[in-house]
Formats: C-alpha cells, sequence, structure tokens
C-alpha cells in the first residue's frame, strides 16, 4: 500500500491541533459540570454508531453533545463498569443465525464426515483417555465439556461414517457448540463491518451474507471445529479494532486488549491455521504504531512505554490462554489410550495404565548384557528391526547393495526388535558379576537377539536414500568386506541422569565409529522385499531428530549361574511400578513437537481439492448419505456469494490501482479520510484473505474446500467493503447520483434475491432432511465436478 502523502498528513496533524484545542476549553469546564453531569450520564441514551447530522450536512453544536464527550473520556478513564450493548440489528442476526444453524440440528442421527474423529476424541476426553491430534485441543475441549454436563460418559465408538447414534449419545449437546459459534458469526461480522465505518444497511447485508452462506450454515451444524475457529477468529479482529480505538490504559482499553489477545490465541488453540490471523492481527496493530509515528505531540518515551505495554498484554495473554488450554488437556488426560505410542516412552510411562504397566520392574540403567528395544524418539513410531531376509544383491535403478542383512524400522512391538548390548572388548553376552554401565561416550556394538549378528556399517549407499550408508547386520561371506561394528553411545539429555544411559528417558544418539554417520529413522518405505518397513541407514549429518533413539524395554540377559547377580541387580535401580513423573513443561514441550512432525499426510481423497479449485468452488465434500432416499449432506457454499466475492477482490484491487496512478498525478479523487478508510478497509479484508488463501498453494498434504472457509470469511467482508465503496463512487462522481445509486441499489436488492434463491434451493444438501429423487439430485448439480451421491432412483 502506497503511504499517506504529505498533504494528508498535514491536514491531519491540523486537525489533532484544532481537537487539541477543543479539548483544553473542555477541561476549563469539567471541574463545574462534573458533579451534576456524572449522575445523569448512567441515564444517558448510547451514541450512534455515526454522528447526527443536520439537513445542511453540519454537526450541530449541543452543549448535551459537549458534556457527552467529556464524560465519555472520563468514564473511558476511571470507570469500572462493565457495558454490554446490542441494538436490533445485532440480535436479529443473532436470532436468525440461531434459527437456521439449530433448525433439526439433531437430523441426521448417525456420524457425519469428521465427526467419527471429533466424536471419538470427545468420548476420549470424557474417559480421560489420551488421545493424539495434530490439532490443539481447544474446540473439541469445548464440545466434550457441552456433552460431560449433560451427563454423557463417552460410550460411543463413532465406528465409521454413517452409523447411527445410540440413545445414550446426546446430539444436540455434541452439536451445540459449533452451532452456537455459527449462530455468534454473523452479528461479529456486522460489528467489524460497522468498526470500520460501513453503513448499518452494508454492515446487515453483511450479516445475512454470512448466514445465506450454505457451507458456513454446514459447518455450523456438526461436531466440526471450522465455526468455532471463525467465531474466535472474527472476534479477535473485531476487540483488535475496539483496543486500538480505545484510550490508552484505559479500562477499556485493557479490557479490549485482553478479548482480543485471548479470542486470536483461542482460534490458534482451535485449529493452527488460527495463527494466520493472529498475523494478521499483529499487522494491524503494527500498522496503527506505524501509523501513530508523525504525531510530535507524543513523546518518544510515551510511544515506546505504550508499545511495551501493548507487546507485554498480548504476550501474556496469549501465553496464558495457549499454556492454560493444554494444562487442561494434560489434567484431563491421564490415562492410556490407542494413541499413546505416537509419544515416547518417558510420555507413555507417565500414563495410568500405560507403559510402566508393561515396564514395571525392569531394570533403569543399560549395561553390557542388556536386551533393549530401541524406539525411534521423534516422529513416526517405530522400533529398531531385523530378520532373516537380506538386502537384494541390485535395486531396480541398477546400484547393488551388500547383500548383507536388512535393518528397518518396524511400527509393531516383535522378536525380531531385540537387541543385546555389547562391549567390544568381551567375547559373553551375559551381565557380569559387577555391573559394567553403559555411559555416555562409550563404544558398544549391538547384536540383534534373535539371529545373534552384530549391527552395521560401511560406505555402500542405503537403498532409498543413496546419499546415507546402508545399515545391515553383519554377515561373513568370507570376502573383502571388513566389518564395521562399532558405535558410540552419545546421550543428549545426559545432565538428567549423570551421563548414564538408562531406559525409557534418555535420548540417544548412535554414531558409527568408522564413519561418523549416526544412526537414522529416514522417513521413506521400503520395496516389497523389504516387507514395506521404514528404512534406516547412517547420516553424517548427525545434527537431526531422525537420529534421536531410546530404550523402551530392557531387561538383562539371564543365565542359570548368573541368578543371584540377577536378582541382585533387579533389587537395586528398578523403574518405578507407578506412573512415573514428567513434568507439565516436559509433556507439553514434547507435545507441541509432535504435532508439528505427525502432520496427517494423507495421499489422495476423492474430495480432495486445489487451492485453486476454491475460489469458484470447482468440487465439494459428500459428508453423509441417507441409506434409504439421496437425502445427503453435502458441502457446497452459495454460488452466488462465493462468485462475487471473488469479482469484488478484482474490483477493489482495480479501484486501489486506478487510486494510485491518480495520486501519482497529484489527482486527489478520495479526501483524506475516505482514502484513509478505504486503504484500512483493503489492509484488513484483502489482507485477511490474502493470509488465509495463499500459504495453501505451499502445503504438501491433502487439502479439502472446508480449509477456505477462513479466507472466504474475509472475502465476504471486502464484498460488503466493495458494495459501501461502489455507493459512495456513484455520489462522488456521476451526475444525477441520486437516480444512479437508486438503480446501483435496485440491482444489490435483485442480487440478494439471488443469494436467498441459491441458499434456499440447495440448504436441502446442508440439512439433509430432504429426500431427493435421482433427478433432483441430477438437477442441483451445476457442475460437472460436483461429485453429488445418487444411490436410489
Amino acid at each position: 500500500m502506497e503511504p499517506v502523502s504529505e498533504a494528508t498528513e498535514t491536514t491531519t496533524v491540523r486537525s489533532r491541533k484544532t481537537q487539541q484545542k477543543k479539548q483544553q476549553q473542555q477541561q476549563q469546564k469539567r471541574s463545574t459540570s462534573m458533579e451534576t453531569d456524572v449522575n445523569e450520564r448512567h441515564h444517558h441514551p448510547s451514541a450512534s454508531d455515526e454522528p447526527e447530522k443536520s439537513s445542511n450536512g453540519i454537526k450541530p453544536k449541543d452543549s448535551s453533545s459537549e458534556r457527552s464527550a467529556i464524560l465519555q473520556e472520563v468514564d473511558d478513564r476511571f470507570s469500572f463498569a462493565i457495558r454490554l450493548e446490542f441494538n436490533a440489528a445485532t440480535v436479529g442476526l443473532f436470532l436468525l443465525s440461531f434459527l437456521t444453524r439449530f433448525y433439526r440440528i439433531t437430523h441426521p442421527r448417525g456420524v457425519v464426515f469428521d465427526e467419527i474423529h471429533f466424536g471419538k476424541f470427545v468420548s476420549l476426553y470424557l474417559k480421560n483417555t489420551f488421545y493424539f491430534d495434530q490439532h490443539p485441543p481447544l474446540g473439541k475441549l469445548l464440545v466434550a465439556g457441552a456433552a460431560g454436563a449433560v451427563g454423557y460418559s463417552g460410550s460411543f465408538e463413532f465406528p465409521k461414517i454413517g452409523s447411527e447414534y445410540d440413545a445414550s449419545v446426546p446430539i444436540l449437546a455434541l452439536r451445540f457448540v459449533p452451532a452456537l459459534c455459527g449462530s455468534l458469526l454473523a452479528p461479529v461480522v456486522y460489528s467489524i463491518l460497522r468498526q470500520v465505518k460501513l453503513g448499518q444497511g452494508v454492515s446487515i447485508l453483511g450479516g445475512l451474507l454470512i448466514i445465506l452462506d450454505n457451507a458456513l450454515l454446514t459447518h455450523s451444524r456438526f461436531i466440526l471445529m471450522e465455526s468455532v475457529l471463525l467465531f474466535f477468529a472474527a472476534l479477535g479482529i473485531l476487540t483488535v479494532l475496539k483496543f486500538l480505538q480505545a484510550e490508552p490504559f484505559s479500562v477499556r482499553w485493557w479490557t479490549m486488549g485482553t478479548i482480543a489477545s485471548g479470542s486470536l490465541t483461542a482460534a490458534v488453540c482451535v485449529k493452527f491455521v488460527g495463527f494466520y490471523s493472529y498475523l494478521l492481527a499483529m499487522y494491524i496493530i503494527g500498522r496503527h504504531i506505524w501509523m501513530e509515528l508523525p504525531d510530535r505531540r507524543k513523546s518518544n518515551a510515551y510511544i515506546l512505554f505504550k508499545v511495551i505495554a501493548k507487546a507485554v498484554l498480548i504476550v501474556s495473554v496469549s501465553l496464558a490462554v495457549y499454556v492454560g488450554c493444554f494444562y487442561l488437556h494434560f489434567a484431563t488426560l491421564y490415562k492410556a489410550g490407542p494413541h499413546d505410542n505416537v509419544m515416547t516412552s518417558a510420555f507413555q510411562a507417565s500414563l495410568e495404565g500405560g507403559l510402566a504397566s508393561i515396564t514395571k520392574g525392569q531394570p533403569l540403567r543399560v549395561q553390557h548384557g542388556s536386551q533393549i528395544t530401541l524406539k525411534h524418539t521423534h516422529g513416526r513410531v517405530c522400533w529398531l528391526h531385523s530378520h532373516t531376509h537380506v538386502y537384494p544383491i541390485k535395486y531396480k535403478d541398477g546400484r547393488g547393495s551388500s547383500h548383507q542383512q536388512q535393518v528397518t524400522c518396524y511400527g509393531f512391538k516383535d522378536v525380531n526388535n531385540w537387541w543385546i548390548v555389547k562391549r567390544p572388548n568381551k567375547d559373553s553376552l551375559m551381565v557380569d558379576d559387577e555391573p559394567d554401565y553403559i555411559e555416555n561416550g562409550d563404544v558398544v556394538q549391538l547384536v540383534h537377539g534373535v539371529t545373534s549378528r552384530v549391527l552395521n556399517s560401511h560406505d555402500v549407499a542405503s537403498p532409498m536414500s543413496p546419499l546415507c550408508q546402508e545399515v545391515s547386520c553383519y554377515i561373513d561371506y568370507n570376502i573383502s568386506m571388513p566389518a564395521n561394528l562399532l558405535w558410540r553411545v552419545e546421550i543428549l539429555n545426559g545432565k538428567e541422569s549423570k551421563n548414564k544411559w538408562h531406559a525409557i528417558t534418555s535420548q540417544v544418539r548412535l554414531v558409527h565409529v568408522n564413519t561418523t554417520a549416526a544412526l537414522k529413522y529416514t522417513g521413506e518405505q521400503l520395496p516389497d522385499w523389504g516387507f514395506n518397513q521404514f528404512e534406516v541407514a547412517a547420516d553424517r549429518r548427525q545434527q537431526t531428530i531422525d537420529t534421536i533413539w531410546n530404550v523402551e524395554e530392557h531387561r538383562y540377559t539371564q543365565h542359570k549361574d548368573k541368578k543371584d547377580v540377577l536378582n541382585k541387580l533387579l533389587a537395586t535401580e528398578m523403574i518405578p511400578t507407578e506412573p512415573t513423573k514428567l513434568s507439565f513443561w516436559n509433556k507439553f514441550s514434547e507435545l507441541q513437537l509432535k504435532m508439528l512432525l505427525h502432520a496427517d499426510k494423507l495421499e489422495s481423497h476423492m474430495y480432495s481439492s486445489e487451492p485453486h479449485e476454491w475460489p469458484l468452488m470447482d468440487k465439494g465434500i459428500a459428508y453423509w448419505i441417507d441409506g434409504e432416499s439421496n437425502a445427503q449432506v453435502h458441502l457446497l457454499g452459495n454460488l452466488v456469494i462465493w462468485y462475487s466475492a471473488t469479482l469484488a477482490i478484482l474490483m477493489y484491487v482495480g479501484f486501489l490501482v486506478f487510486y494510485l496512478i491518480r495520486r501519482r498525478r497529484e489527482l486527489y479523487d478520495l479526501d483524506p479520510v475516505e482514502w484513509d478508510r478505504f486503504r484500512l478497509g483493503g489492509e484488513i479484508f484483502l489482507a485477511g484473505y490474502l493470509i488465509h488463501y495463499l500459504p495453501y498453494f505451499f502445503v504438501e498434504r491433502t487439502l479439502f474446500l472446508y480449509n477456505y472457509l477462513p479466507a472466504l470469511l474475509f472475502k465476504v467482508m471486502l464484498l460488503c467493503f466493495v458494495v459501501d465503496h461502489c455507493q459512495l463512487a456513484l455520489r462522488k462522481f456521476v451526475k444525477q447520483s441520486a437516480l444512479v445509486v437508486g438503480i446501483f441499489r435496485a440491482i444489490v436488492v435483485a442480487w440478494f434475491a439471488g443469494v436467498v434463491y441459491f441458499f434456499q434451493r440447495y440448504s436441502v444438501l446442508s440439512y439433509g432432511t430432504t429426500a431427493l429423487s435421482a433427478d433432483d439430485v441430477l438437477e442441483l448439480r451445476l457442475k460437472d465436478t460436483w461429485d453429488l451421491i445418487v444411490h436410489k432412483p
């Protein structure tokens, strides 16, 4: 965006000086009018969103308005009262939105699309059973709270899409939070548009467009997270705008800043994509600070203090909300569950009935003769594994292998996951009479428990990662291929164990002594000859998280003559039989890393789509189909709204380019106030749209149409902004403007009728309550790419 011109800045500074003089005159009146007016202000009606004007367009000078301004300033600085203001527009929009979202909300009485995931998570919350999801937990916590409040115990398993809910499932309670957030979105959008000084009619139009979009309606009626995400994001942007307009350091200023930071962080806590809204809000705040810098009435110290206060407020509230959300998450989920194997062994052992029930009584310290399983600590869950099969002599690309025994990473517990730790200078695999503990920096060999072959690496390219070395178990073929069997143990968190190798908690890196390459899980899947297990290689780039392993299961190699020694060892240092203690911060940091590394990488889906298909809604998503008829729930937006909003983006950019070129020629079509408002709208709505849309072009995972909904929210608000600006342009630049504006409004009314018609016609795909024939479904299919389902005549 082009910075404000010098003429604009001069005009702004003059107006501020005039305002300062008025404030000085008003200050003299305060001492005499304070006592009388303080009692009156509680009965004074709230000010309208727009200043009252006389017939000639000049604001009347009324002493009562001056007193109201004085008292408002006093109120901003000193009042501790909390005032909630509602008007007919916000109440009406909420009620209409509530009716559309809650209408027959318990239908269908079966699992709809991603309810299979979010419903399971809710049930696990209510059973206090740990689960793993790549998104933060706030949305699921809210839904679980609503369901738990009506006595739901989490007994339903959500087995598959379309499964009928039994009588124990409170469908209304489970779908209540998304529907409520979807109902609140329309009045919040109205308030945002009013906050950027759009007229009430256009602002109401914005709220109605949110209500009448079929995609937003669909996602508000089921156990899905998008409506919750959109509500917190929109509320955050609204309160940021109010925060920036409040008197600095007043109660209102602190309150709006706290709500804004909390709401924006709550959006992040629902889904990580809420960070885009957080980023937009930080841009708006940064822009406001930048625009304040030319004001010489404010000292450098004041501006710096204000910036620091904003930063401290935002960071502290954001951290409190984000960390508090996960604190509640961990406090609720304290039992082991089906997903805890994603976490490290130490995390699993901290859960009730989890790994501690498997590893209880096992020795703590690793020594010569220890039998261990080595788990890949971060990322995909798998264990170091070998079997009798060997690498093929040649790969498909013509490269040769060592034809040694395969070493892989296997995702299931198996007898072939066991290895024996051996000192290179000892022949026996049994524990000694005197414990020979392994410490940081020691060199060891790892002997495969079943085949008795030793872990090896050499200068042969790995099968799937040619830049890495092959890892194998050494077979002596009596040829000139020397064994490279030595590995150095590096304990990465050695301070916690005083550089002793401990089971479960110690995170180790095994470095090949001959080549300095580290044992690594590459993430590549082997072909059929490797049974589709994951490749293990040795990489000279040691400092990656995929070279970190930990001992999970541990026991000492037994021998009948060593029983007394074994009993003595087992009686000394044992892993507790109770769940181990892991601090909240350790759990918190580990889960953050796992959520970032464990992103769902679904290869393909019949209803997936690409970002370039979203603006014109080329593809929808089938959510549910009735078994008895063609009644179905299918995600499609309101075609009239989506296409119009896409056109509005082009129109706004056209207006912007036109004005910038004219201003470069020193032709100012808009006065400073109008130009500032035009820029502000673009910098909030257009920037918001681009921030929420463009990153998906760089995402390497399967995407769906619902990923576009946050961008759609800002796109709809930009559409309203363009409609309002078109009216302004017609009034300013067209002769007989009243007639032309009337024609323009008639066109808008006709267009809105089209919006209503499309909403009504396609609402059958949002509610799923209407039985459809095959012909009915085909009539609804406006595009060949819309895969509506027909399975009944």
